[in-house]
């Protein structure tokens, strides 16, 4: 029987509060307020592709911008991955994925390398500035992959191949994220301790 891969984990700033549980062997349940609707929507839909049961509770200064908010969670999510997957033994280490929504269609590609790097591309021009719900700016889509690559200590290639609707596009990457990470984190019966030839993730 393997160690539960769980976490627990808040951070409190004069620009938000976070709180946030985690169980990367769950069924995807979740329960997420993050005072960001669309950002709830996205995070619910990680939740449930990645198969990562997730609860997450998050105020901030929404009033100025969402921008503070959104990337503390982002920060406290990576955070928390790390912390429950542990030195990494058993683990499948990379996985891919190709999701569409409708129009879009986006991939991704993620390794629990323990080296932070992302590679984003493809989303169309202007897309970072569309409002998304009439409060979500595209670009923080972008932002919140490089919180969690950089705190989750993952490598990250995500890319969009095709895509129209601003809705359908973040979407889509959320998920093809989602599928990707699921792959990644799974446990293999095959693998006999730490995925890499140094020893160590």
């Amino acid at each position: 029987m393997t160690n539960a891969r769980t976490a627990r984990r808040t951070r409190t700033t004069s620009e938000s509060s976070i709180e946030l549980e985690l169980d990367l062997d769950g069924t995807g349940q979740s329960s997420i307020d993050t005072s960001v609707p669309f950002f709830d929507h996205m995070l619910t839909a990680f939740a449930k592709h990645s198969l990562t049961d997730l609860r997450v509770t998050s105020t901030g200064d929404t009033h100025i911008d969402v921008h503070h908010t959104v990337e503390d969670t982002a920060i406290v999510l990576g955070q928390a991955i790390r912390e429950a997957l542990g030195d990494k033994a058993g683990i499948s280490r990379y996985g891919d994925a190709l999701v569409p929504l409708d129009e879009a269609l986006a991939q991704a590609v993620v390794d629990i390398s323990g080296r932070p790097f992302l590679v984003h591309t493809g989303e169309p021009a202007g897309f970072e500035m569309h409002l998304i719900g009439g409060h979500f700016t595209g670009s923080m889509v972008r932002h919140t992959f490089e919180a969690l690559a950089f705190h989750a200590g993952l490598t990250m290639h995500v890319r969009v191949l095709g895509g129209r609707d601003p809705h359908h596009i973040a979407e889509a990457e959320y998920k093809a994220l989602a599928r990707a990470f699921r792959q990644a984190k799974a446990l293999d019966p095959l693998v006999d301790g730490i995925p890499s030839t140094k020893g160590a993730l």
